[in-house]
C-alpha cells in the first residue's frame, strides 16, 4: 500500500510506519491463511464424494466448513473485544492447524465425520481471517481506510496460486492416501501465518472501550447497515453457492480434477486481484456504485456458465464470479466501517460477518443436493433470485434517500 505523506513529526511517522508495518504483515497472513480457505473448496467436496455415504452429502463438508465460519464470528469478535485482535487471530492460525491434521487423520482413516469436523475448523480459521481486512482498516487513518482494507485482500491474489498449486503438487505424494499430504501442508501454512501474524501490533481494547457504544439493535437498523448487510450476504452467498458446486460439477461433467484445481486457482486471484484498486474505486464513486458494479459481474458469471459445460465456460464463470464477489464484498464491507463508532468496532463487525455467514450457509447446504438432483444449470440460474433482491435493495434505499450512513 503506498501512500503520500506530508512531513510528519516523530510520534505521526512512528504510527504511519506502524501502520504500514501491519498492513503488511496482514497481508502476508491473508497469502497464507487464505489458502487454507482454498483448499477446503477444492478438496472438499471431491473427497466427501470418496467418504461420504450418499453422493448427495458429498457438499457437506464444505457446508460444514461455512458453519464454522458462520458460529466461530461472534466468539471471534468477544475475543477481539476483551483480549485484542492479536490473541484472535492466534487462536484462529491455531484451529488453522488443527483443520489440516484432523483432515490428514480422516483420510488416512477414511472417516466422513472426521473429515467434517476438520472443515469446521478450518471454517473458524477462515472467519478470523476475514477480520483482517478491518484490522488493517482499524489502525488506518479514516480518510485511507478503504485502501487499507483492499491492500490486505490483495493478499488473498497469492493465496489463489498457493492453495490449488499445493493441493496440485501434493494431491498424489502419499499413495494410495489421495490429498493426505495436501492437508500436512494445509497444517504447515498455518503455522506459518501464526508466526507473521504474532508481529501484528495492535492496541488493546480499554476498559472505558469494553461494552461501551450503542446497542446493537440500534445499529442494525441503520439503513446503511441493512444495506451492507443484504449487498454482504449475496455476494458472498453466491460465491459460495456456485464455487462449492463447481469442482464436483466439473468432475460429473468428465473434466478432470487438475482442471477444477486450475479454475479455482484463477477464480481465487480474480477474488482477490481487483482489490488492488477497489479501495481507490470506493474512494472515487462510492461503495454503493461499486457493490452495483460486483452483482452485475456475478450476474454474468452465471450467464455465462448457462451457455456450456467444457473448461472454458467453467472458468469463465469462476473467474468472473471471483471479480464480482471482490467488489460485492469490500464494497459491503466499507459501508460497515461507515456505521460504526470506535468503541462498537468489534461488535459491530462481527455481528455483520455472523449474518453474511449464518445466511451463507443455507446456500452452501443447498448447493450440493441442488448440483446432484437437477443439475449444474439449476444451480446457476437460481443466482439471479437473490441478485435481483440485492439490486432492489440498492435501488429501493437510493430512491428514498436514505443510503447514507446515520
Amino acid at each position: 500500500m503506498n501512500f503520500n505523506f506530508p512531513a510528519l513529526n516523530h510520534e505521526a511517522a512512528t504510527a504511519v510506519r506502524r501502520e504500514r508495518s501491519n498492513v503488511v504483515r496482514l497481508a502476508v497472513a491473508q497469502a497464507l491463511a487464505g489458502a487454507n480457505s482454498t483448499v477446503v473448496y477444492a478438496t472438499g467436496a471431491v473427497v466427501g464424494d470418496m467418504l461420504a455415504p450418499s453422493r448427495t452429502l458429498a457438499t457437506l463438508p464444505v457446508s460444514v466448513f461455512v458453519v464454522g465460519m458462520a458460529l466461530c464470528t461472534l466468539p471471534a469478535g468477544a475475543v477481539a473485544e476483551r483480549y485484542g485482535r492479536r490473541a484472535t487471530f492466534l487462536l484462529g492460525a491455531g484451529s488453522g492447524i488443527l483443520a489440516g491434521l484432523i483432515a490428514f487423520l480422516a483420510v488416512l482413516r477414511a472417516s466422513f465425520p472426521l473429515f467434517c469436523m476438520s472443515t469446521f475448523f478450518g471454517g473458524a480459521y477462515a472467519a478470523v481471517v476475514l477480520s483482517f481486512r478491518f484490522a488493517a482498516a482499524d489502525c488506518a487513518a479514516p480518510e485511507r481506510r478503504p485502501r487499507a482494507l483492499s491492500a490486505v485482500m490483495a493478499g488473498g491474489v497469492f493465496a489463489g496460486v498457493i492453495g490449488p498449486q499445493l493441493v496440485t503438487h501434493t494431491m498424489n505424494l502419499w499413495e494410495p492416501y489421495l490429498f493426505a499430504a495436501t492437508f500436512i501442508g494445509q497444517a504447515t501454512l498455518a503455522a506459518f501465518s501464526a508466526v507473521i501474524l504474532a508481529g501484528v501490533q495492535l492496541p488493546r481494547p480499554t476498559a472505558t472501550e469494553r461494552g461501551a457504544g450503542r446497542p446493537l439493535a440500534v445499529i442494525a437498523y441503520q439503513p446503511r447497515f441493512i444495506l451492507a448487510v443484504i449487498c454482504g450476504v449475496v455476494s458472498y452467498l453466491l460465491m459460495n453457492f456456485i464455487m462449492t458446486a463447481a469442482p464436483l460439477a466439473m468432475k460429473f461433467c468428465g473434466l478432470s480434477q487438475e482442471s477444477a484445481n486450475l479454475g479455482l486457482q484463477w477464480h481465487v486471484i480474480a477474488m482477490y486481484a481487483p482489490s488492488f484498486w477497489t479501495g481507490r474505486l470506493i474512494t472515487r464513486f462510492g461503495s454503493s456504485a461499486v457493490v452495483a458494479v460486483g452483482l452485475a459481474l456475478i450476474a454474468a458469471s452465471s450467464s455465462v456458465g448457462l451457455l456450456g459445460i467444457d473448461v472454458a465456460h467453467f472458468w469463465a464463470t469462476l473467474i468472473l464470479l471471483g471479480i464480482g464477489w471482490n467488489f460485492g464484498f469490500i464494497g459491503a464491507s466499507a459501508m460497515v466501517l461507515e456505521c460504526h463508532r470506535p468503541e462498537e468496532k468489534a461488535r459491530v463487525q462481527s455481528l455483520n460477518d455472523f449474518v453474511v455467514f449464518g445466511t451463507m450457509t443455507v446456500g452452501s447446504f443447498l448447493s450440493g443436493g441442488l448440483l446432484s438432483s437437477f443439475g449444474w444449470s439449476t444451480v446457476l440460474a437460481l443466482s439471479f433470485v437473490p441478485l435481483l433482491i440485492a439490486l432492489l435493495a440498492l435501488i429501493g434505499f437510493s430512491y428514498r434517500g436514505n443510503i447514507q450512513p446515520t
